[in-house]
């Protein structure tokens, strides 16, 4: 198999077994890799209704066929289990040199099972695997553990891991790479440390087979040529992603005070213009020519950081202070825990404090109070005391105290750092996110706000499912990273041509998007079989953004309408070939090669 090596790695952390599978090729085809590989494994594989922390959930880590190759950013991987936070399908994906090694050691994938008898790491040198005693690192922060075993491994060697909060199971625990890399919103690092698995160390020294290597060679030098030409590329690199906070501010979609509004008063203290400014160190993920990690200072060290935190751990908690943000970000990087969900579950619990709801939580925090938030975050690592019920989500807080109308979730998993208030189409692509409500698959938001800001259109939909087609199907699956095509404007041709050079296939776009909707219609399979029912409220987004208009800005008084989003709704059902409450349908199943779902699934819904 050329682009594909071929090989599937199983480590039984039970048995302290290893075993390469063969990939069958059929399966390669029709789910390329990454994401795709991921749910077709978790389909097939997991008992339904598994409980995510138990020795029976699989972790996979998932590479696709440009994985760890030459071009425009290609060195990501997919980390995927049933999550612990949502209990339906969970993954992320991540940079790092893991993904490359990991290839080059003969592998396509990595599937974990079972559960080490006390803590461990995997060690993978090509057809060398072990599973080796890690209690010396249990308890130790994320970053200090990757560098103690790369004193042992060498630089070069890749390493994964947990930190505190992966080991006590917070259900939003991510896992970790190069210091400033997270992946695994879903609760992906609490799977891991279910299974006592502190890290994964990573060393390849084999050759990616390819196609024609010439040719792949070539076409991934005249693209990334393409993109490190274009106009926006110097401003990129000068800013990256933390200029989205003053373009967030000017389109009224900045979250803040929990998604209460859609802009902050100090939103330039904590813009990109500010990270320029103080910036000390620029980083990029393995293969990238155009460099995301901006790294600022904070309280105890530097930190790399980029929107999505800066603007959930600032604005959204009210905090205006660069380093008071950064050293929030630096907290949860080395604890191991979503940035995202954490300014939610903190943002939550200001707002639940600010409405009375105090005595049921056992303290109160006020808007903009660093060092409670930095406490909290804290005690959310080590789940202590009141950290022990914020640690399960906003979801579940809100569950136990009141207040779900606040509660700024879709499926469990917390909203990133977009306000939907006045943007209908993105709250559609947080409401039908594969994982729950996360902005990749479907960053629909820019192209709202320059067309049509408050219409509810079939349009809309339409636009919805083709950024999830190209942003969660394309790019989660040959894996690669999507800002070369988003940020920099280098053309979508470039991937057929560069997937048919490595892997022979003679790709057209209609092929990627067939394999994306085949990815989608099994995964809503997967969260329909792991909750046992399914109707149209699941793809609801937060209550807040209908019930309570903003009342600032130039956008005062907006909201979402619920009969409008529930028409944009029914125009993506039926361009999904979905029933009316969001369950494909028999003859969709069918005709996307997933005839063998059904049946499962009438078990828990009626499949027309």
């Amino acid at each position: 198999m050329a682009g594909w090596t071929g090989r599937i790695l199983r480590v039984d952390l039970t048995r302290k077994k290893a075993v390469a599978q063969e990939l069958d090729a059929a399966v390669a085809k029709s789910f390329i890799g990454g994401r795709g590989l991921a749910i077709k494994i978790l389909w097939d594989e997991l008992p339904p209704g598994v409980d995510p922390l138990s020795p029976h959930n699989k972790l996979v880590f998932a590479t696709g066929p440009l994985t760890g190759l030459p071009g425009p950013n290609f060195g990501k991987l997919v980390v995927a289990a049933k999550s612990p936070l949502t209990r339906g399908y969970g993954d992320g994906n991540i940079g790092t040199w893991a993904a490359v090694n990991l290839r080059k050691a003969g592998y396509d994938a990595l599937v974990v099972e079972g559960k080490a008898e006390k803590p461990s790491y995997i060690y993978i040198e090509n057809d060398k695997v072990e599973v080796l005693d890690a209690t010396e690192y249990w308890g130790l922060n994320a970053w200090a553990v990757e560098e103690k075993l790369q004193k042992i491994y060498g630089r070069d060697a890749a390493v994964i891991t947990i930190g505190p909060a992966g080991e006590n199971l917070v259900r939003f625990a991510t896992v970790i790479s190069q210091k400033g890399r997270s992946g695994g919103r879903p609760g992906m690092g609490a799977v891991m440390g279910s299974k006592n698995l502190k890290a994964i160390v990573v060393k390849g020294r084999g050759e990616i087979p390819l196609a024609d290597k010439a040719a792949y060679q070539k076409l991934a030098v005249e693209a990334v040529r393409e993109g490190s030409s274009s106009p926006s590329y110097s401003f990129w690199m000068r800013q990256g992603t933390t200029s989205t906070v003053e373009w967030a501010q000017e389109a009224s979609v900045l979250p803040t005070y929990n998604f209460s509004e859609g802009q902050f008063d100090e939103f330039s203290k904590v813009g990109g213009a500010m990270v320029e400014k103080f910036e000390t160190d620029l980083k990029s993920c393995p293969l990238c020519f155009m460099a995301c990690g901006h790294w600022v200072p904070a309280e105890s060290g530097t930190v790399e950081v980029d929107y999505e935190n800066l603007a959930m751990l600032g604005p959204n908690l009210g905090i205006g202070d660069l380093s008071k943000v950064g050293e929030l970000n630096r907290i949860a990087d080395t604890m191991g825990m979503d940035t995202i969900s954490l300014g939610n579950v903190l943002g939550y619990v200001m707002e639940a404090s600010e409405r009375g709801y105090g005595a049921k939580l056992g303290f109160e925090v006020e808007w903009g109070d660093y060092e409670a938030a930095k406490q909290l975050a804290l005690d959310i690592a080590y789940r202590r005391g009141v950290g022990d019920l914020l640690a399960e989500g906003v979801k579940h807080i809100s569950e136990r105290i009141g207040g779900q109308d606040f509660a700024i979730h879709v499926k469990g998993l917390e909203v990133s750092a977009y306000d939907c208030h006045a943007a209908p189409a993105m709250a559609l692509a947080y409401a039908t996110s594969p994982i729950g409500a996360h902005h990749k698959d479907a960053w629909v938001i820019s192209w709202e706000v320059k067309t049509d800001r408050f219409g509810y259109t079939r349009e809309k939909a339409a636009k919805v499912i083709e950024l999830q087609r190209i942003r969660g199907g394309w790019f989660e699956t040959f894996v690669g990273c999507r800002f070369p095509w988003v940020e920099v404007s280098m053309s979508l041709e470039w991937y057929p041509k560069l997937f048919k050079a490595a892997t022979g296939v003679d790709a057209s776009p209609e092929y990627f998007n067939e394999v994306g909707d085949r990815i989608y219609a099994l995964i809503r399979a997967f969260w329909i079989r792991e909750h046992g029912w399914w109707d149209r409220e699941m793809d609801m987004p937060p209550a807040k953004w209908f019930k309570n208009p903003l009342t600032r800005g130039p956008l005062k008084g907006a909201h979402l309408d619920y009969q409008g989003y529930n028409q944009l709704l029914d125009y993506y059902y039926e361009l999904r070939g979905w029933d009316k409450n969001g369950v494909p349908t028999r003859e969709t199943l069918s005709k996307l090669g997933l005839g063998y779902v059904a049946k499962e699934l009438e078990k828990y819904v009626e499949v027309h």
